[in-house]
């Protein structure tokens, strides 16, 4: 696996071969030609860019410094500066960037990366770079063969993530990095990295013009990410040369990409932060906010069922008794979008999430629940009273089951005087319904029905 590693100007100090925008071909993409060469050039980020923050500290590092480089974990979605952040470091005296990636790589190949490390810094007095991308790729065996080299600092670890480090970085090499978390970038970024692209010597150089309405679509279907916005750029560019124009017209950029990108990753935050704050807005009682989380996840691809289930779920816990009918609604939803699938069922989803978020809210009964389960973990379980126990068995009515039990339909409203509960919890309220919806008709029949049952 050689071709995964830069070995040009291997053992030669401050070499960065294979750095972009230090002898890229002019036949690169538009996004690798463009990539920033300095701290200075990159766009966003500022919170990581901030005069004296880590970050510059480690990229500003002369050789001789007392205080060695430290490794970094780069966590963000695609397309903001993860891989540039990494050449850049790479670019400081007395180092050489060598770039791996965790799809392809193995244990063998990070042994020969130290191995070769360990030459260049006892013979040459060289630091090397290591970037991994997509760390979240390599098992816990793969990155525990990286902790001796971080720890004696033989590398300088620089590792890319979209996932969540805490759930897919083993904890000692998290322990032993600095984590820095890349934000999606603004749209004045985009549109500045845009400008900045159709005039570079490095970019379209001037080649065309870039009309105002093309630009405001090109950032909106970048979605923040740098990459998918040079990339859509130079497709639209060659759209518009073909035909002979000197100016990127909308019609052109939407001839090289017609959909926003939607950040979604099934498996990790986004999964659980865009369905989180869907629930959320169902339980806010905002319809249109949820509609648009419910649309984020449909254009996603993610599955509908697990959409299905969150809202039978939110259906019983957020609204309960306040709307009897929002359960076995959610739970027709459900079931229409199993029998008829997608895209079709993406409208009886919506019709039960604008019915849900409407819906007047009670968590009474989710809140009773939790309370008396965690009365039974508590040891609060007594034993069933006589008149309850089942008497049906032989030898049942000697041992006084059922003995004194009232049968609730002999009584007026067929309800019966009569403890039910074990004696250590005679009288506990666990239900306490609210004023909200149908709840506050349950609240006046539940007052006069514990005023009989408990003997009030």
């Amino acid at each position: 696996m050689a071709d995964l590693f830069d070995q040009s100007g291997a053992g030669e100090p401050g070499s960065t071969a294979g750095a972009a925008g230090f002898g890229t071909p002019s036949g690169a993409p538009l996004a690798v030609r463009m990539r920033p060469r300095s701290l200075d050039e990159l766009v966003g980020q500022q919170h990581l860019t901030f005069p004296g923050s880590p970050l510059r500290q480690l990229v500003e590092a002369q050789e001789g410094d007392r205080v060695g480089p430290t490794s970094l974990i780069l966590y963000g979605p695609p397309g903001v500066g993860k891989t540039t952040l990494a050449h850049v470091i790479s670019h400081a005296p007395g180092r050489r960037f060598v770039e791996l990636s965790a799809i392809t790589a193995g244990v063998k190949d990070v042994r020969r990366v130290i191995e070769n490390a360990r030459n260049d810094r006892d013979l040459n007095g060289v630091v090397t770079v290591l970037f991994l991308d997509e760390i979240h790729r390599f098992t816990k065996a793969q990155q525990d063969a990286l902790l001796p080299a971080v720890e004696n600092r033989l590398v300088v670890l620089v590792a890319a993530t979209t996932e969540n480090p805490s759930f897919s970085v083993i904890a000692p090499l998290l322990s032993r990095s600095i984590l820095l978390t890349l934000q999606p970038l603004e749209d004045e970024d985009i549109a500045a990295l845009l400008d900045r692209a159709v005039e570079s010597p490095r970019g379209l150089a001037g080649s065309v013009e870039l009309d105002e309405d093309a630009k405001k679509h090109l950032v909106a279907v970048a979605g923040g990410d740098a990459r998918r916005a040079l990339t859509t750029l130079e497709a639209a560019a060659g759209v518009a040369l073909a035909q002979g124009k000197e100016t990127v017209e909308t019609a052109d950029a939407e001839q090289a990409i017609d959909h926003a990108l939607v950040r979604y990753d099934k498996d990790g935050d986004q999964h659980y932060d865009v369905i989180s704050a869907f629930i959320k807005s169902i339980r806010g009682s905002d319809p249109d906010a949820a509609l648009h989380y419910l649309a984020r996840m449909i254009e996603a691809g993610e599955d509908p069922r697990f959409i299905a289930r969150r809202m039978i779920i939110s259906a019983a816990e957020d609204i309960g008794m306040a709307d009897p009918q929002a359960l076995p609604l959610a739970v027709a939803a459900a079931e229409a979008v199993q029998m008829i699938g997608m895209p079709e069922g993406r409208i009886p989803l919506a019709e039960a999430v604008v019915y849900l978020a409407c819906a007047p809210k009670s968590n009474a009964a989710y809140m009773g629940i939790n309370e008396a389960i965690a009365d039974v973990r508590a040891g609060k379980a007594g034993p069933v009273p006589p008149p309850l126990r089942d008497a049906h068995y032989p030898g049942a009515k000697a041992l006084g089951h059922g003995e004194g039990y009232k049968y609730a339909h002999d009584f007026p409203h067929g309800v019966a005087p009569q403890q039910h509960a074990p004696d250590e919890l005679a009288g506990k309220d666990y239900y306490r319904p609210t004023e909200n919806g149908m709840e506050r008709q349950v609240a006046e029949r539940l007052e006069r029905l514990r005023r009989i049952t408990r003997g009030g």
